[in-house]
């Protein structure tokens, strides 16, 4: 499998996470969305990152469709989202928050780095910035004196929100000691090796 995208996008990163927890062997192409925009165009027409391509050659162009399939892949008593139930629905909720924040947070990156300080809408970022910390809120409460975000064992809902996490006190002014709990759950992660491999390519050079 191929995996498309820069490890600094948190959709990418908890891709990469997974397969290497699911010790589903990849190959990585770092492009960047500004940068080699066509060559993504040449497996995912929206030019949007991550994008998976299969040993067949199909390509999945969403990281939730991808997480999905590499769960099918590793078979149910592996996968890292829950089956069914209460359980599922739980994962998928806490996900989504975390999911929320980044965009939220990718949002106000863009406001600042591609929009003329003239231009910019201070209401709208402070929206985003509301919505963003009203997420972490939530996770951070539901981590709690917990060792993972649900269960008793990581699931998806762990991986994506240490990776948001991680992304957000790197990108985002944001002071994260506001999440203590959330905070000791994503570095629980980030101290795994199958975390730090991917990080460890945070800055790798192009087309590795």
């Amino acid at each position: 499998m191929i995996l498309i995208g820069m490890f600094d996008s948190p959709f990418v990163r908890r891709v990469a996470v997974t397969l290497n927890l699911l010790e589903l062997p990849f190959e990585h192409r770092n492009w960047s969305v500004g940068r080699d925009f066509e060559r993504i165009r040449q497996f995912n027409p929206l030019g949007r990152v991550p994008t998976l391509v299969r040993p067949d050659g199909e390509a999945l162009i969403e990281s939730a469709a991808i997480l999905d399939h590499l769960d099918e892949v590793a078979g149910p008593a592996r996968a890292l989202l829950p089956v069914s139930g209460p359980p599922r629905r739980t994962a998928l909720r806490l996900m989504a928050l975390a999911t929320g924040a980044a965009d939220k947070g990718v949002l106000q990156i863009y406001e600042t780095a591609f929009r003329p300080e003239e231009k910019r809408h201070a209401p709208w970022v402070e929206r985003c910035r509301l919505q963003m910390h009203s997420a972490l809120a939530v996770l951070d409460a539901q981590a709690g004196n917990r060792d993972w975000l649900q269960g008793q064992r990581m699931t998806q809902a762990d991986v994506t929100a240490a990776c948001v996490f991680t992304f957000l006190s790197e990108a985002v002014s944001m002071d994260a000691t506001r999440y203590p709990a959330l905070g000791r759950i994503t570095a629980r992660c980030e101290a795994l090796p199958a975390f730090a491999r991917v990080k460890a390519g945070w800055f790798a050079p192009t087309g590795t």
